[in-house]
């Protein structure tokens, strides 16, 4: 019998293929009532596939007609469900293990072209300055503009230490820009840590993957030690967090919330699809109570004030966290509006090596919030001071994509005018055209106001110039 835990693995697309929050469910369930196939539509199906093998200027392979047929028929539902080829699903599992090869940028499709959802931490791509928002136009001398998502990963990938070209359209520039990387093996380290003053903790969460919260409560056991006291504050560092396991969202938010409290429900057509899951080690641990690796955390740190820090980049299980902490009230939510993506996939394995990945569900915050397209809305809203002001409103977000799945809160009652959250100005001395800032560190201008306002300084007040 499949545990609940198995039932509820979440998985991410890893190094290209976009944001993504998967939900595992049993990969084929007995339904009571068959659908009934439409005939007519399947002979119009079976005349053009017909008219291609003969009349074609090209002979074509079967395997790759029917192949791009399924393909079309699931990127056409929305902007999650795709076909993956055996390379495809070999490298979304891969990317769980928080090892992978690639170039480290999760991609999506925008009108014909490869768009930058977020550059991964630490990767290739990150460190070359690929940036959120980029156009990816031509991978080497091959145009994108005509390619399916999938082609265009295919030629992303390749051995590692071989280059490839990227030729990219930013916003801002006139001119397209041209970068090259050299593939590697991406091995995230999905969770980092420092004391950066005495009382004060920084977590940073890359990627929620399958040791992900195992690694943060080791984190907030090592930081504990060196600061000899219990923690005055500590900040959560979810930005440009793409998403991933859903069982580490759990287990993480768990760390900080009490036994049992609801951290996220789904909803969907089949039961399968609805589900309640609870800070409860069932839902995180694959040991249960037995290997409940965060049984043995300090009492203190369930009640440690805490700031969550959120962009644009912060998507799928960055949002689950950040959205029961705020509907819990444990933490003030700090930073720009998260990337809005609500919806679930369910990875079905096929029985030929390939897969596909079906948008099967909605999640919900514990409050019933639905996220899809809309995204977490900050309590106090502390723009990056690295970037221009005209450019705050330019970053992808789940509402600007093709095809997207509406958000049924607000299908279900005309949208109600809510109070903007505060806003802490940017500070003018802070430049765009600096070098990009370092994390948890002075010139992380949205980090070092979440430590001032767990120190009590009022960061909305006026500054004395």
């Amino acid at each position: 019998m499949r545990t609940k835990f198995e039932k509820i693995s979440l998985v991410v697309i890893g190094a290209v293929l976009g944001v993504s929050l998967s939900l595992n469910y049993p990969a084929v369930a007995e339904k009571d009532a068959k659908p009934q196939l439409p005939l007519d539509e399947l002979r119009t199906f079976a005349e053009v596939y017909g008219k291609i093998k003969s009349d074609y200027v090209e002979t074509v392979p079967d395997k790759k007609l029917i192949n791009e047929a399924i393909n079309g028929m699931l990127t056409g539902l929305d902007p999650h469900s795709s076909f993956l080829d055996v390379d495809g699903y070999k490298d979304l599992q891969a990317g769980t293990q928080g090892e992978f090869g690639g170039l480290g940028i999760e991609v999506g499709m925008e009108d014909g072209l490869v768009k930058v959802i977020s550059p991964i931490e630490d990767s290739p791509a990150f460190k070359a300055g690929v940036k959120s928002g980029d156009l990816i136009m031509q991978l080497d001398d091959k145009l994108v503009k005509g390619l399916t998502l999938n082609d265009a990963v295919k030629l992303m990938r390749g051995k590692p230490n071989t280059p490839i070209k990227l030729t990219i359209l930013r916003k801002g520039e006139v001119k397209p820009l041209y970068i090259t990387l050299v593939r590697a093996i991406i091995k995230t380290q999905s969770v980092k840590y420092k004391l950066p003053e005495p009382g004060y903790a920084y977590l940073r969460v890359t990627q929620f993957q399958e040791h992900s919260a195992a690694d943060l409560a080791k984190a907030i056991k090592t930081l504990r030690e060196q600061n000899k006291a219990p923690l005055k504050g500590l900040v959560l560092d979810l930005r440009n967090n793409p998403g991933g396991l859903i069982t580490a969202a759990v287990g993480i938010t768990s760390a900080f919330v009490p036994k049992d409290a609801l951290v996220v429900y789904t909803e969907g057509r089949t039961e399968d699809a609805k589900m309640r899951l609870t800070a409860n080690a069932a839902n995180y641990s694959r040991g249960g109570e037995a290997g409940d690796f965060l049984k043995d955390l300090p009492a203190d740190i369930k009640t440690v004030p805490m700031v969550v820090l959120i962009n644009g980049g912060s998507a799928s299980a960055s949002e689950i966290v950040s959205g029961a902490l705020q509907d819990h009230k444990r933490a003030v939510i700090m930073g720009t509006q998260s990337f809005g993506k609500g919806s679930v996939q369910t990875i079905l394995p096929m029985n030929n090596g390939t897969a596909i990945k079906l948008t099967t569900a909605r999640y919900f915050t514990p409050n019933g919030r639905s996220i899809q397209a809309k995204g977490i809305v900050p309590d106090i809203i502390v723009e990056d001071a690295t970037v221009n002001t005209a450019d705050q409103g330019m970053n992808l977000r789940e509402a600007d994509l093709s095809n997207h799945l509406s958000n049924p809160k607000e299908a279900e009652a005309p949208a109600k005018e809510t109070p903007k959250p505060p806003t802490v100005k940017k500070d003018d001395k802070q430049s765009a055209d600096k070098a990009p800032m370092e994390a948890g560190t002075k010139t992380d201008y949205q980090f070092m106001q979440a430590v001032n306002l767990l120190k009590g300084i009022d960061i909305l007040a006026p500054s004395k110039k």
